[in-house]
């Protein structure tokens, strides 16, 4: 029998109806719909809601109020903007268990894990509000007399964020809250796997932007499949997109944004290794293995999805990993007793099988055996159980990201070996080693190291922090998302030269006189 987790009631509290409208222009909701999509929790299989998927009509209403809006926000100063996000922030405190809940249930992740992408909305809107004082730029000395150059960032524009449905929240928030402090207006379409986590948190940041008597238009939402985000990333009205998702979308996104001479900002998928030194410390490594492979069921962008294991301790880890696996506990994603939720829905749940099937007629052996589980508590269909499956970097499964939680185990003998294994896919995300060895990881981190975005020393792939910039190479994109400096990528830098003498001196020394 199912548990009741109060899903009714969290509904109700974060303004989740029956059947909701799927198109904002931040506080007003439009009825602009073309259709509708219906969200089923991967949990349970019941059904949440219904949503209106935006109309072309219902995206051109959108993005003229948007334009509109961003005449009136750019002229904000960006501390008053920073502290309307400082409010964005309180109200998703105020909201986190519930909103952690919504995601756990209309996604997947244990709640545990919901929470965590709430936090991830918190934090970054603290990150913006400190970010809205430092938007610096620079001086210059300038080679003319009674000059002075200097360097300012002006504020792009409209821009669209594209996010996906493994963090259904939370990459949205990194790149809005960001964003708007530097003076953008927004215009988000989420994941149609996930729309009522998208439009729960609409409701919150329009709430305080009606409470600042904020214009329409600041922070908007558009429901749709693929045809809507080609509406997005077509637009000439929008100077920078960001897109969250598979390799295969972004390329299409940045063909499309590319051709208009836009910008684009992509974070996309991840084929991340792990390197596990026979100077490592096992029982972190192990620790760090589990959740960086099953964490999410393996639907993080981050998810460990390489394990490569120096002869030395193959064995040992091999073991250890098997006995840890058989500990993991599968099952609905809001009982805090358990470590592992569903899959997405029943495509991913094939794809999944298709990865072993296809790496097991390569030569992999299958360490953990993977399926799907049925009975009492799965009557979803989207529960699969966690696999091991020893392997070789070649194969052609192993050099593919497969969103699921399927672990490659990799043998190797030196380190320059392991680095050119975890070198050698096409992606280019995070990556991890781990190693009490200060030369190793020194090694690792070098420009003879990791290619990848992320490289981590003794903690594992997955689990970023918003401090630093986020993102990777190669296929994943080259995007870079949260902190660090990435706030650039959301603004223009301009130069300036200002003449405060009686004479016009021409720069490299010039001579043109009448």
């Amino acid at each position: 029998m199912t548990r009741d987790f109060g899903i009714k009631e969290v509904l109700k509290r974060l303004s989740i109806s029956g059947e909701n409208l799927g198109t904002s222009t931040g506080v007003q909701w439009i009825e602009a719909s073309e259709g509708e999509i219906s969200s089923y929790s991967p949990a349970d299989g019941a059904l949440i809601g219904k949503v209106k998927v935006t109309s072309k009509a219902g995206y051109d209403q959108v993005m003229n109020q948007a334009d509109k809006a961003f005449k009136h926000w750019r002229l904000i100063p960006a501390p008053q903007r920073g502290e309307i996000v400082r409010q964005v922030g309180n109200a998703l405190r105020e909201s986190k268990e519930d909103l952690g809940k919504l995601v756990s249930y209309e996604m997947g992740k244990s709640y545990q894990e919901g929470l965590g992408e709430v936090q991830e909305m918190i934090d970054i809107c603290d990150f913006a509000v400190g970010l809205s004082r430092q938007l610096y730029g620079l001086t210059m000395h300038s080679e003319r007399p009674s000059h002075r150059m200097y360097e300012q960032w002006h504020p792009l524009g409209v821009v669209g964020v594209i996010s996906a449905f493994n963090f259904p929240v939370a990459v949205w928030s990194w790149n809005a809250m960001i964003a708007m402090v530097c003076g953008n207006v927004c215009i988000w379409k989420p994941s149609e796997k996930a729309p009522l986590s998208a439009i729960a948190c609409q409701h919150i940041i329009s709430s305080v932007l009606s409470a600042n008597d904020m214009p329409e238009g600041i922070s908007s939402l558009v429901i749709g499949d693929f045809k809507v985000g080609e509406y997005i990333s077509r637009d000439k009205r929008i100077p920078l997109v960001s897109a969250t998702g598979s390799t295969r979308m972004g390329k299409i996104v940045a063909q499309e944004v590319g051709g208009r001479l836009g910008r684009s900002l992509l974070e996309l998928g991840g084929n991340n290794a792990m390197i596990v030194s026979q100077h490592a410390d096992l029982d972190i490594a192990i620790r760090a293995s589990l959740f960086g492979a099953v964490g999410t069921a393996g639907q993080r962008c981050t998810t460990t999805r390489r394990l490569i294991v120096h002869d030395a301790v193959y064995d040992e880890v091999k073991e250890r990993l098997k006995a840890a696996y058989q500990k993991l506990v599968v099952g609905n994603p809001l009982d805090e007793a358990n470590h592992v939720g569903p899959l997405i829905d029943k495509d991913a749940v094939s794809m999944y099988l298709t990865a072993i099937d296809n790496v097991k007629a390569e030569g992999g052996k299958e360490l953990v055996s993977g399926g799907v589980l049925k009975g009492e508590g799965f009557e979803s269909g989207c529960y699969v159980k966690p696999c091991i499956i020893e392997a070789e970097n070649h194969y052609e499964m192993v050099q593919h990201e497969t969103f699921a939680p399927i672990l490659y185990l990799i043998r190797y003998q030196d380190l320059e070996e392991a680095i050119g294994i975890q070198n050698d896919v096409p992606q280019g995300l995070s990556s991890a080693i781990m190693t009490l060895n200060i030369r190793e990881s020194e090694l690792f981190l070098s420009a003879a190291g990791s290619d990848c975005g992320i490289a981590n020393v003794n903690i594992g792939t997955s689990g970023a922090e918003i401090g630093g910039a986020f993102g990777g190479e190669k296929e994943t994109g080259g995007g870079r998302e949260s902190g660090s400096d990435s706030w650039k990528a959301y603004m223009r830098r301009q130069t300036n030269t200002i003449n405060y003498g009686s004479a016009l001196p021409l720069a490299q020394g010039i001579k043109f006189d009448i």
